[in-house]
């Protein structure tokens, strides 16, 4: 069992060394996406199943879904102060401890699925409505020391949603 093949199914993100306004789409249509992916790939689901981690030690199901909701929400919201203000040093937050809260390791899915669905349609019509300036706006990650561009988190966050709807299919096909 590769460990790391199972950590990262789709590999590691990479930043391209150029991001042209096609690639901007694409990432904006892969985010769009991501919500009826999920529905598709939980639809039915059972509690077993849920509560099946995708990797030894690793997150169940269920808390890949409410990671997804907390992670995503969370950069929405980094998006949005990097478009409003001059290189906001952003905040940081713990998603293993996240993750371990009561709420994600036991509660309702579907709860974070509407989630996902409004937060990726508001989301996604805000990236649609950025002008080549705004993608070139930037925050300060304070754990990374790095200032980083919008137009690279957007590419993170395309692959980090099809990163964890492959960790629920593979512990979907133990």
């Amino acid at each position: 069992m590769d460990i790391e093949k199972l950590k990262f199914p789709i590999g590691k993100y990479v930043v391209p060394e150029e991001i042209t306004t096609e690639q901007l789409r694409g990432w904006i249509d892969e985010i769009s996406a991501l919500p009826a992916s999920l529905r598709t790939v939980t639809a039915g689901l059972t509690n077993e199943q849920l509560n099946t981690p995708y990797r030894p030690q690793g997150w169940t199901v269920r808390q890949v879904i409410h990671h997804l909701a907390d992670s995503h929400m969370n950069s929405y919201i980094r998006f949005k102060l990097a478009v409003t203000e001059e290189n906001p040093t952003i905040r940081p937050y713990f998603e293993e401890r996240w993750a371990e809260c009561e709420d994600a390791k036991n509660g309702d899915i579907e709860l974070s699925l509407k989630l996902i669905e409004a937060l990726h349609n508001r989301w996604s019509n805000f990236l649609g409505s950025l002008s080549l300036n705004e993608w070139d706006k930037t925050f300060f990650h304070p754990e990374n020391q790095r200032t980083i561009p919008l137009k690279e988190v957007a590419g993170l966050y395309a692959w980090h949603g099809k990163h964890h709807l492959n960790h629920i299919l593979n512990a979907l096909k133990v």
